[in-house]
């Protein structure tokens, strides 16, 4: 019998394990994650894997998963043998990155007035009616997933898979400035009814209106993201209040 009773508890560690291996992932990830968004990093810095574990008092397995997945959303760069760092970006990238946006979406909505069928416009309305009530949850996790994947939805009803990987990679590319802006900036809840002002301009198939409002929707949220970069990247690059200052160095008397 007692031979019985410790196979029994052996089966049970053997089940829970891998949810105990999930939870310290996903631990990591959340823990990681929110340094990257309040810039605890700084830009382009090398990520410390040993380190990170030692201060999650986690083993470097669910740490490694954590940045697998940070990298995947475009957090982290992973480069072969250097391992991760933080994804760089400064103001004059932010500006290119926003003005290529800004093209991208602009011209899929023109050819999503001429492409989309009824069928794909009624599917994103059901999806914005579902999404809008959402925001007043205020989670700025869940508003960014939201809003990235409004505007992915519109891009595929350009019907041009080209159009929706460049806009994909966007995304990964300014999302963690994106979190900042988003918690940050109250600006934003201004912006969330311009998604209903896009989507009614496609249903009346006005592309004249509908770029006019994306054109200056991305304007607005490059003006948000630009201050909440600023403002991180000035907060990275300060020194640590326990860290003296340091005195220049005089140049020796003769």
């Amino acid at each position: 019998m007692p031979k019985t009773a410790k196979a029994t508890t052996a089966e049970k560690a053997d089940r829970t394990a891998p949810r105990r291996a999930a939870d310290s992932a996903e631990r990591a990830y959340k823990a990681i994650r929110q340094q990257l968004v309040e810039f605890k990093m700084r830009p382009a810095e090398r990520i410390n894997e040993v380190h990170l574990a030692e201060m999650l008092e986690l083993s470097r397995t669910p740490v490694r998963e954590a940045l697998n997945r940070l990298a995947s959303e475009g957090f982290l760069v992973f480069t072969p043998n250097r391992g991760f760092r933080f994804r760089g970006l400064d103001i004059d990238d932010l500006l290119d990155l926003f003005e290529m946006r800004s093209i991208i979406e602009t011209g899929a909505f023109a050819l999503a007035c001429e492409r989309a069928d009824e069928a794909g416009i009624a599917k994103l309305q059901a999806f914005w009616a579902d999404a809008h009530p959402r925001y007043e949850r205020r989670d700025p996790d869940e508003i960014l997933e939201l809003d990235e994947a409004f505007h992915v939805h519109l891009a595929e009803l350009a019907n041009n898979p080209e159009i929706v990987h460049q806009l994909t990679g966007m995304n990964a590319r300014i999302r963690f400035v994106r979190r900042a802006q988003i918690e940050n900036a109250p600006q934003h809840w201004s912006l969330v009814d311009d998604h209903a002002r896009i989507l009614q301009a496609l249903v009346d198939r006005d592309r004249e209106r509908g770029v006019d409002i994306l054109r200056r929707h991305i304007s607005l949220t490059f003006a948000e993201a630009r201050a909440a970069l600023k403002e991180a990247l000035l907060k990275s690059y300060l020194p640590d209040e326990d860290t003296p200052p340091r005195r220049r160095a005089r140049p020796a008397r003769k």
